[in-house]
């Protein structure tokens, strides 16, 4: 009896599962919705009788009954880069001759192209050929586990056919997106109940991901395209094939790629692209460019945040005309002052628009921008609305030039405008404007992420005057009294609040030292100075030349750097921090020693006991470096299987070359 209703059970699942794949990634329907919907409730039925032949895999499995409270943070075994962009046919031809040139050859080279899909980015682990887990790209090093809000998408299979799979575990990258028509219908249902609309397919997409509950994650119209493919002992020989076998696992990918035999294509192909994108059924926002061939992506290898192997074309903008009511002045938590065009609402891009950046008083000279002016505006990267032109045929007669403001609009203070600058500054550094705008950046996800402390709280806490700095965030837990009787927060709100901002004490120093807000001292810069000087002090009493000699830390960084450290207050603020408990020093374990100081490493050919992000990460803990370009001063030569034309320029220059086990030996693993 039991083995009849578990091959029920299984022949039930193999049809859904098949209907599924017909509908969700080819867009054929086999079944009405009828038929699919009384397949699924027998199936529902028979597991809830009989729970012991429920599996993972199962189609009743995709909508999970438990709210998500958290969301953690899983590294990612490879980093997710983003791409370096490009914007017209010389970029990709220059990419092209930089592409031949690392390559040292005159040949032409294959590239496949892939629509840009204006989504999120997701990377998707397979165990035993079953759907494990669902992490979001964050930073690029770490992501947000999603697996429960993921699984909601029919379109990506809970197993894969083992007959099928070359390797049982596997990881899958790609883009989740919403269909434009879908998304549009969710809005038109959102307007019925009263509700606000959401901006565009591509925010709701990302908003939808974080929702805590499955069952609210299913109605959202979410699908994904797949294009990435990585397994530990597979290696395809091209991008196309990896596709290939993407599509063979039963995921989904964008079928509209194309591989093509030089660049030329490639210039058609995007051009092709930019013309007919209005007519998909997503939004894209331009094309990615791969080459082909995968050893030599492993030859060209990656720079500090993208592969030197890929490269996105991006569409330009698309324009619209609006009126500017207003200029409006901000002011930004380095003190900077900018104008803020406020305009009559437009449609633009996927979003309705009605602020645009006017960059600075001197771009606005430039152009001549005035209150009341019709102007032409775009997406920046189709990201940042920005005011590109004025009409000036529609200028009303009586318009005036815009007057530079000669105090800080949030506290009065008499604006600074240095000699060599574009920039206005407000110099109070007291000026609420400027209290918040650090207090936002210090605890944004990229930097303290401490998880509702947003734009609206901190406004409120500022007003009130119980935050005038970072540090009174963690003397907020001595007033937690206080806080439960403030409009809008209650005993829950604060004491969610209060376990963040202790979690964030748990942030690495990188983290931290680019939370302080330094000014040019971005995220990928702290990681940098905090790799050399592992700790504050160190780099408190750095002079000037030793920050300058960190790789890629130039002058203007040093001067900042030297300049913040002098301001007793913030060295006093630091003090305070440490005090409370947060972390300026990096943590050491026993993996990390300088034995490969200053030596520089040049990786060529597929490695089979590493893969390049995980040799580069050994040789940097050691206090090694590795580069693209070989060179009198390049130390080693990691060669793997079909090792490009580095190998022999090594071997000329008489640079030592070593094998998989050599490289072991010198790191000690062996």
């Amino acid at each position: 009896m039991n083995k009849n209703v578990e091959n029920k059970i299984n022949d039930l699942r193999k049809k859904i599962k098949e209907y599924d794949y017909n509908y969700y990634v080819l867009a054929n329907s086999k079944v009405s919705d009828f038929e699919y919907d009384t397949l699924l409730k027998e199936l529902e039925a028979l597991e809830q009788t009989y729970p012991q032949f429920i599996t993972s895999d199962s189609p009743t499995q995709r909508v999970g009954s438990d709210l998500t409270k958290d969301f953690p943070s899983v590294k990612h075994s490879i980093p997710m880069l983003s791409l370096a962009n490009s914007y017209n046919e010389d970029d990709l031809l220059d990419f092209d001759k930089r592409i031949k040139n690392l390559l040292d050859t005159n040949d032409e080279i294959e590239y496949v192209c892939e629509l840009k899909i204006d989504g999120v980015s997701i990377s998707l682990i397979y165990e035993n050929n079953n759907f494990l887990r669902a992490i979001t790209r964050g930073d690029g090093t770490a992501g947000e586990d999603v697996t429960n809000n993921i699984k909601t998408i029919r379109s990506i299979p809970l197993s894969v056919d083992s007959n099928k799979s070359k390797n049982s575990s596997f990881e899958v990258r790609g883009e989740v997106f919403m269909d434009k028509e879908k998304f549009n219908d969710l809005n038109e249902e959102r307007e019925k109940q009263g509700l606000k609309l959401f901006a565009n397919p591509r925010n709701s997409t990302a908003g939808t991901l974080k929702l805590q509950d499955p069952k609210v994650v299913n109605k959202r119209p979410l699908d994904a395209f797949i294009y990435y493919y990585y397994s530990s002992n597979i290696t395809f020989e091209t991008q196309n094939d990896s596709l290939q076998h993407i599509s063979e696992l039963g995921l989904k990918i964008n079928n509209n790629f194309k591989l093509c035999k030089n660049i030329n294509e490639v210039l058609e192909y995007c051009s092709n692209w930019a013309e007919q994108r209005s007519k998909l059924e997503y939004e894209i926002d331009g094309v990615v460019i791969k080459v082909n061939q995968i050893k030599y992506q492993n030859e060209l290898g990656n720079i500090a945040k993208s592969p030197r192997w890929a490269i996105a074309y991006k569409f330009k903008a698309e324009q619209i005309t609006t009126k500017l009511n207003k200029i409006t002045w901000q002011v930004g938590r380095t003190g900077a002052v900018t104008p803020v065009a406020e305009l009559t609402p437009v449609f633009l891009a996927g979003s309705t628009i009605s602020r645009a950046t006017l960059h600075n008083k001197d771009e606005i000279k430039r152009k001549d921008i005035r209150e009341g002016d019709v102007v032409v505006i775009e997406k920046g990267g189709d990201v940042i609305p920005k005011v590109v032109s004025v009409d000036l045929e529609k200028r009303e007669p009586n318009s005036k030039t815009v007057i530079i403001p000669t105090e800080c609009p949030a506290c009065g203070t008499k604006l600074f405008a240095p000699e060599d600058e574009v920039a206005i500054y407000c110099t109070n550094n007291f000026c609420n404007a400027q209290i918040k705008g650090k207090l936002e950046h210090f605890s944004s996800r990229g930097a303290m992420d401490i998880e509702g402390l947003g734009e609206s709280l901190i406004d409120l806490f500022v007003e009130e005057g119980l935050l005038k700095s970072v540090l009174d965030i963690y003397k907020l837990k001595e007033i937690r009294e206080d806080l439960i009787t403030i409009d809008r927060l209650g005993e829950k709100s604060v004491d969610n609040l209060l376990e963040a901002i202790e979690k964030s004490k748990q942030q690495p120093f990188e983290k931290l030292l680019f939370a302080l807000g330094i000014r040019f001292v971005g995220a990928g810069v702290a990681k940098k100075l905090v790799r050399q000087f592992e700790n504050i002090e160190n780099l408190e009493l750095a002079s000037q030349e030793e920050i300058e000699n960190v790789h890629e830390i130039g002058k203007s960084i040093a001067t900042s750097l030297i300049n913040y450290f002098s301001e007793d207050e913030n060295i006093e603020m630091i003090n305070n921090l440490i005090k409370s408990g947060l972390k300026f020093e990096i943590e050491k374990t026993n993996e990390v020693n300088n034995t490969l100081a200053d030596k520089i490493f040049i990786l060529t050919g597929t490695l089979n006991k590493f893969n390049r992000n995980e040799a580069k990460s050994e040789i940097e803990k050691r206090g090694g470096r590795v580069t693209s370009s070989i060179s009198k001063k390049t130390s080693y030569v990691l060669a793997g299987e079909n090792p490009g034309s580095k190998l022999k320029k090594a071997e000329n220059l008489g640079i030592q070359i070593l094998d998989e086990n050599e490289f072991e030996k010198l790191l000690g693993v062996i």
